[in-house]
C-alpha cells in the first residue's frame, strides 16, 4: 500500500503533461487555421478549454499523490515555493513555476469576458512557456524520464508545437480568432 500513492503521484503527471501538450497542440491547430478557414463548431473550442480544466485536475491529483507519497517530503512549502524541496530542488522548481503559469492561464480564461482582450492574450501566450517548463520537470523530475516510449512523445510534442508555432507565425495560417462563428437558424 505504501507505494500506491507513488504510482498516483507518477502517473497522473505523466498524463497531467500529456493533457498540457494535447490542449497547446489542439489551441494552436485552432489558431492557424489547420482544421480549415475558420472552425465552426463550437465543441472545437470547447475541447480545448476542457483539455487545459482536465490537465488542472490532474495536476491536483499529482500533487496530493506527492503529499500522501511516504517516500518523498512534499508539503505545502515544497509545493508553493520554488527550490523549497529537499529532494531535487531544481526539478520540483520547474514544477512549481509550472504550476503558477498553469494557474495564471487557467484563471484569465475563466475570466475572459471580464479582463481586457489583451490581458487575456498576454497570459495565455505563456502556455509556450508553462509547456516548456512542464516538459523540464517531466523530463528532470520524472521517474521515467528515461523511457523511450516517453522521450518520443516529448519530441513529437514539441516538435509538432514548433512547427504548428512557426506556420501560426510565418505561414497562410497567421493567427487568427479562435471563437466560433455563431449559427443563425
Amino acid at each position: 500500500m505504501t507505494s500506491l500513492w507513488w504510482y498516483v503521484a507518477r502517473s497522473s503527471g505523466l498524463v497531467a503533461w500529456g493533457l498540457l501538450a494535447a490542449s497547446v497542440l489542439w489551441g494552436l491547430a485552432l489558431s492557424t487555421r489547420a482544421l480549415g478557414p475558420r472552425p465552426k463548431a463550437n465543441w472545437l473550442l470547447d475541447l480545448h478549454r476542457f483539455l487545459g480544466g482536465l490537465s488542472v485536475v490532474f495536476v491536483a491529483v499529482h500533487l496530493v499523490g506527492l503529499a500522501l507519497d511516504p517516500w518523498v517530503e512534499i508539503g505545502v512549502r515544497q509545493v508553493l515555493v520554488p527550490f523549497a524541496s529537499s529532494w531535487n530542488p531544481v526539478a520540483v522548481a520547474w514544477g512549481v513555476v509550472a504550476l503558477y503559469v498553469l494557474a495564471a492561464v487557467e484563471v484569465t480564461s475563466l475570466l475572459r469576458r471580464r479582463i481586457p482582450k489583451r490581458w487575456w492574450k498576454g497570459v495565455h501566450l505563456s502556455s509556450y512557456g508553462l509547456y516548456a517548463v512542464a516538459t523540464l520537470h517531466l523530463l528532470t523530475a520524472g521517474t521515467d524520464r528515461h523511457s523511450p516510449t516517453l522521450l518520443w512523445a516529448v519530441v513529437t510534442a514539441t516538435a509538432t508545437i514548433v512547427a504548428l508555432t512557426a506556420y501560426r507565425v510565418l505561414g497562410p495560417g497567421k493567427a487568427v480568432s479562435a471563437r466560433p462563428r455563431t449559427v443563425r437558424a
